[in-house]
Formats: structure tokens, sequence, C-alpha cells
């Protein structure tokens, strides 16, 4: 078995700026924007191996798009990483549960369904109930479908009524 554990949550709390990560850490969000289709945050980070992350957080799609900005020397290639997600928001306090599925999109190559295993390994354990898992399943086949039809996951989101827009975050001073 992987690494099992039990779904990660995590909170965004947009009144207070900021978003607690599923191990307990408050960080302090740079950035809340909420739209019609989703809830965008950019905040920085203590990780070793990113110093920055923005992510989407998609309810409707069942998806967190994020972009990593990777320190020197850790860069994964991904463009977009995307979390199979439950996602909801109660008086301005988003909140999500990770359904261990995730989907990776590299530059020219079609999306890469990971971590199937610790899906089956979570509901294995009772993690996740059997419907879950299959609306899991239905989000990342859905997803990858959609990437594929519109030749990639951007253009598939916009097209489905989600316009995602990014900061630019390569003119910072505090790059690593």
């Amino acid at each position: 078995m992987a690494d099992l554990h039990a779904p990660k949550h995590e909170t965004f709390d947009v009144a207070a700026m900021t978003n607690v990560d599923p191990k307990g850490f408050v960080r302090q969000v740079d950035e809340y924007r909420r739209t019609d289709f989703g809830l965008y945050m950019a905040r920085p980070s203590d990780h070793p191996e990113f110093w920055y992350l923005q992510s989407w957080l998609l309810p409707a799609f069942g998806l967190r798009a994020s972009i990593f900005h990777f320190a020197t020397g850790h860069d994964k290639g991904w463009r977009y990483y995307l979390d199979v997600a439950e996602i909801g928001e109660v008086d301005g306090v988003w909140h999500t549960e990770d359904w261990y599925l995730d989907l990776l999109d590299r530059p020219g190559q079609p999306l890469e369904l990971v971590d199937v295993d610790e899906l089956f390994d979570a509901h294995q354990a009772g993690y996740l109930s059997r419907d879950v898992c299959v609306r899991a399943v239905d989000i990342a086949t859905r997803t990858i479908a959609g990437a594929a039809a519109h030749h990639d996951v951007m253009s598939w989101l916009a097209a489905s009524g989600a316009p995602l827009t990014w900061l630019d975050q390569s003119e910072r001073s505090d790059r690593r």
C-alpha cells in the first residue's frame, strides 16, 4: 500500500486572508478572487521545493487547479496540477476534501492520471465510500476527455465557463 492516509482537508478563509493546509499550518494569502465559477488563491510558500502557489477551487468541476512555482532545481515539468476534490463554501470559508486522484498537465502531453492506487487503498481502508470513489473517477475521466477534445485542460475549462487567469510570478524579487 502507498502511504495510506485519510483524505486531506484544507480551509480557505477569504475574510481572514488565510489558508489552512492539510497539516493544520495557517498560511497568509496574498490574494483571493471569487468568481461565479470558483475561488482563486495566491500565496507564498515555505516549502523547500516551491516558493509560491496559485490555485483555483472549481466546485462544479470537482477540481483544484494549481500552479507551483518551483525553486531552482525542483521543477517537476508540470504546467498545472489538478486535484480531484470535493469543494464547498459556507459563509465565505471554503473547504476541500482531496479525493486522492491527481492529473498532471505537462506541455505537449495528454493529462496524466496519478494516484489511482491511493484511491483504491483509501476505499479499502474505509476512508471513502464506493459512491465517492465513482464520483472521483467520473471527475477524472470527464477532465481527461474534455482536455483531449479541446487540446488542453485550460481551453476545456474556458469553453465550459471557467476561464482561469493566473498571476505572473516570474518578476517577484523573493523567487528562489
